[in-house]
């Protein structure tokens, strides 16, 4: 099982089905089949609201070709997305 933090909007898109993929800086292992744990962590409180969502992952693409961290992290590590 891989443990994540969601932030709450993001959390609830999950929760309410809206939201079937996850995008990750690419720092861990995962595969298709095992379960992803995202954590709602409330950002403002810099703590977990105790509400947790259990996915299986049921795709995985690694890119290197997305803009949302510096060039430095993403030469490194690269991405992961994750559909559930």
């Amino acid at each position: 099982m891989i443990k994540k933090k969601a932030w709450p909007e993001l959390f609830e898109r999950v929760l309410c089905g809206q939201k079937k993929f996850d995008l990750r800086l690419a720092e861990f292992d995962i595969r298709e089949g095992d379960i992803l744990l995202l954590e709602e962590w409330d950002p403002e409180k810099e703590e977990y609201t105790g509400r947790k969502i259990q996915k299986e992952i049921k795709f995985v693409l690694k890119t290197k070709d997305l803009k949302f961290w510096n060039d430095d992290e993403i030469n490194k590590k690269g991405f992961i997305v994750m559909g559930f």
